[in-house]
């Protein structure tokens, strides 16, 4: 399975799909989410970490510290690329240690460093249709990822 599309109609539709995400996360899975501000990726993590056996009350953005981590069943590393004004930039962070090791990591704002960012990962884009209700298009882009949707599709 590469795609899978999911319509939350409520903001408890989009916690019971983001839990299924981090309980159905394995060691090593990337999570690149897209959408515009206020779309809910920063929401959508949170039930992703309490998926994860973590604390959705620790997460916050990272818009201004670039990168949070937190504890769970599995290492979360969640960072955000709004402001960065390049590549380079994110480089410089030392994804390379967080991205091929055994945590989940969760980008917001990915498009801005996709060029960074591991060929099998989930491209998660979320689009605001209406007040609570998101449209979650997700697309799988390696073996891993493609196991991930099989196992979001069958929850």
């Amino acid at each position: 399975m590469n795609s899978l599309q999911f319509h939350s109609l409520s903001e408890d539709d989009t916690q019971r799909l983001g839990l299924a995400l981090g309980r159905s996360a394995s060691p090593g899975t990337v999570v690149a989410l897209y959408g515009e501000m206020g779309s809910g990726k920063t929401r959508f993590v949170r039930a992703v970490v309490e998926g994860l056996d973590g604390s959705p009350t620790d997460v916050s953005s990272p818009t201004f510290v670039l990168l949070q981590q937190y504890s769970a069943r599995l290492p979360v590393h969640h960072a955000d690329a709004y402001r960065l004004t390049s590549e380079t930039e994110f480089l410089d962070l030392g994804p390379e240690e967080w991205l091929t090791g055994p945590g989940v990591v969760l980008i917001e704002w990915a498009d801005r460093i996709s060029n960074c960012l591991p060929d099998d990962r989930v491209d998660v884009s979320i689009t605001s249709t209406g007040e609570t209700s998101r449209r979650f298009a997700f697309t799988a882009a390696g073996p891993m990822s493609r196991r991930l949707l099989e196992h979001l599709h069958d929850t």
